[in-house]
Order: C-alpha cells, then sequence, then structure tokens
C-alpha cells in the first residue's frame, strides 16, 4: 500500500511526435448546462488516428506542421491531452 492510505492505478501518459497529416473536426458539443462547448477533433499523425477535444476549433497547428503531444492509450482509442498538443521547433533552427 502506498503512503497515505490507498492505492490509483493511474493511466501512463505517453509522448508523442509526428507530422500531422489530416484533421476532422466535430462539434460543437454541450454536455449539460453550465459546461462550455466544445469541439472534437480527429487527427491523423503518421498514420494514427487520435481524438483532442478543444473549447475552438483553431487548434494552433496546421497540416504538414511536426507536432509534439501527451496522449493516453484508452479503450475509445488514443486520446490527445488537453493543452499539449503544440508545434515541434527543431533546436537547429536557432541561430
Amino acid at each position: 500500500m502506498a503512503r497515505g492510505g490507498f492505492r490509483r492505478n493511474k493511466i501512463q501518459k505517453q509522448q508523442g511526435k509526428g507530422t500531422l497529416e489530416t484533421v476532422k473536426t466535430e462539434g460543437p458539443f454541450i454536455e449539460w448546462v453550465g459546461k462550455p462547448e466544445y469541439y472534437r477533433h480527429y487527427l491523423t499523425i503518421d498514420g494514427n488516428e487520435y481524438r483532442y477535444e478543444s473549447d475552438t476549433t483553431d487548434l494552433g497547428v496546421e497540416l504538414g506542421d511536426m507536432v509534439v503531444f501527451r496522449y493516453i492509450d484508452h479503450k475509445d482509442g488514443l486520446i490527445i491531452d488537453r493543452r499539449s498538443l503544440g508545434k515541434w521547433i527543431d533546436p537547429a533552427s536557432f541561430s
């Protein structure tokens, strides 16, 4: 048993990196009163399909960009963490 009484089985997050190939967006959705609307994006990155939810249709990345993100392998598929999707910047491009 862990300190503090009980132990949670937390899903391990993984890191991903790849080229953004396609984006399909659905929404807006509203789950319940008081929750802001959100959009569901289906992203294909290096041949794998991921789901990403955000409060806007603008992802901040474009097709062809090299992207980095955190994700979990859930029973519903690969799900990218909120606010973890970003454009990868090549360190060699800095001078």
